[in-house]
């Protein structure tokens, strides 16, 4: 009995023991993330599970792209049309809530599918204006009479093939102003480059692909004839972004990120009469955002 008592004693004391050891051992266990940096120091929190939100606001770049404009009596093509963003001036706009998205701005949700990737859906809110006046070539045709409401081109009508015309207001105006839309789906990666001994701070880089829709609301006069149209999805997007990403603290985050694009938009609403005019066009830019994030 007494030989039984010390047997059942050791066993306990040594699971006891192999308990403790394999708790131990498990805090100290490096976390799944892998970064292309090795930082000397490692987080001791894994992402996986953890969603994200961020707001923010953005600069945009844009090539010089042809517009096509089809409707009853024309079809004409402006060649290398260049336009610029519309920044709006910095103000308290920015932090009233009635007008936090007149500027040009970033919303973002995001799940961590593992430590070191997420999937997310956005909505990017650039804007896009046509500079007026501007000398571009034309190619195509324009009636003396367009458009169901057979509005008068007066001396703009002709056949064209590559001669350069000085674009003005009396002519068109062309803008996404409300906006040049991408409501879009994307894929990232994070790489550690720096983590305090802490865990809690860090610096970590974002690379990211997407693609969506483009989601316009186009201000539109051609000859006179048009007006701030209603969203419509007019064609769709592809992007790559890489950025910086800053943790304050742990579930805190400021971010600034570069993502460039290729856009085809298809059915672009431009007089009114949807059924019958449109333009096209395909676009290509440069998305500089900076936001502010927290993770949960």
């Amino acid at each position: 009995m007494k030989r039984f008592s010390i047997l059942f004693l050791a066993l306990l004391f040594g699971k006891r023991m192999h308990a403790q050891e394999v708790k131990t051992s498990s805090t100290d266990v490096a976390p799944t993330s892998k970064s292309l940096f090795n930082p000397e120091n490692k987080r001791k929190d894994s992402r996986k599970g953890d969603f994200y939100f961020h707001w923010g606001y953005n600069s945009s770049w844009y090539g010089k792209s042809d517009i096509r404009f089809q409707g009853p009596n024309y079809d004409f093509t402006l060649k290398d049309v260049v336009a610029h963003d519309r920044q709006s001036k910095l103000s308290w706009d920015y932090l009233n809530p009635a007008l936090i998205t007149v500027p040009q701005y970033n919303i973002r949700v995001g799940y961590f599918i593992k430590d070191n990737y997420s999937i997310s859906v956005g909505w990017d809110h650039m804007k896009y204006v046509m500079d007026i006046p501007q000398t571009v070539a034309i190619t195509g045709y324009i009636g003396s009479n367009i458009s169901q409401e057979q509005v008068s081109t007066g001396t703009m009508a002709g056949n064209y093939n590559g001669q350069l015309i000085n674009v003005k207001e009396s002519m068109l105006t062309f803008e996404h102003t409300d906006g040049f839309n991408y409501a879009n789906v994307e894929v990232e990666r994070y790489d550690d480059i720096w983590v305090a001994p802490s865990g809690n701070t860090s610096l970590t880089l974002e690379t990211g692909l997407g693609g969506g829709m483009i989601v316009p609301r186009s201000d539109v006069r051609l000859f006179g004839l048009g007006r701030n149209n209603h969203w419509n999805i007019a064609g769709y997007g592809l992007s790559a972004k890489v950025g910086l990403k800053f943790y304050v603290w742990k579930n805190i985050y400021l971010q600034n990120t570069t993502k460039v694009g290729t856009t085809n938009l298809k059915t672009i609403h431009t007089t009114g009469w949807d059924e019958y005019d449109k333009a096209s066009q395909k676009i290509n830019y440069l998305e500089n955002l900076w936001v502010i994030g927290v993770q949960f």
